[in-house]
């Protein structure tokens, strides 16, 4: 297998971080006739899929974008579909060790209902010590909402004395992030053939490579993954320079 992908990408030069807006669930459920929460499962079967094979060929870091603090607007009946579906699809699937991924959510954790936060606890703990890809599921997450948790953050420790202002500068904003620790994406997806970052990482992204495909989430497999990694490996990153 490896073998096989190695004609495709290189193995020794992987983006490190991939980011990944998983697009299009609804649009592919209507498309097959089917209801959207059923768009939804698919979707997280296809993202339990995906994890898997980014752990295989070696990425180190995947932050995915499943729910949004826009997405509560969304019909009672969705939300409640999407909510299940973290606990039945995703949570159960990383609580076993065999992938031997770390599993981390990022986003306002402490909004979501007690269960859930209990599920999203022992999930990360029992992962915490996983020494293959760290997984990250962005879940009642705004990008602006977080530079704002971050901003609350570094200003409460100005006020008590363990910052000076003129010591505020990009690394410490990063330390105050939810992806602390981590490096920045490399690589940005976005399925279903949307070009919008729609509020997502906008701190993190800032020299990212996008790559857009109008695949929608579902039917986004394995070769689609390869493909854009394929793309990614073709272009040329000057972060700012001339080089």
């Amino acid at each position: 297998m490896e073998e096989e992908i190695s004609k495709i990408i290189n193995l020794e030069n992987l983006p490190e971080h991939i980011a990944i807006i998983m697009d299009g669930n609804r649009r592919w459920a209507k498309q097959h006739n089917l209801t959207t929460p059923q768009g939804h499962k698919e979707g997280a079967e296809n993202l339990k899929r995906i994890a898997k094979f980014a752990n295989k060929i070696g990425i180190k870091y995947m932050t995915v974008y499943a729910f949004s603090t826009e997405n509560w607007k969304r019909s009672k009946e969705e939300v409640s579909a999407i909510m299940k579906l973290l606990k039945l699809y995703i949570f159960y699937f990383f609580k076993s060790d065999d992938k031997n991924i770390k599993f981390k959510v990022i986003g306002s954790t402490e909004d979501l209902t007690k269960d859930i936060y209990e599920d999203v606890k022992k999930v990360e703990e029992k992962t915490r010590d996983n020494t293959g890809m760290t997984l990250n599921i962005a879940f009642n997450y705004g990008g602006r909402d977080e530079i704002v948790t971050a901003t609350k953050r570094i200003a409460q420790k100005v006020a008590n004395g363990e910052v000076k202002i003129e010591d505020i500068n990009e690394k410490l904003v990063s330390d105050n992030l939810y992806t602390v620790g981590q490096p920045d994406p490399d690589l940005l997806i976005r399925t279903s053939g949307e070009e919008r970052i729609s509020n997502f990482l906008p701190w993190q992204i800032s020299y990212s490579e996008f790559v857009f495909t109008d695949k929608y989430w579902p039917e986004y497999d394995e070769n689609e993954f390869l493909k854009s990694i394929q793309i990614y490996q073709k272009r040329t990153r000057r972060f700012g320079g001339n080089k």
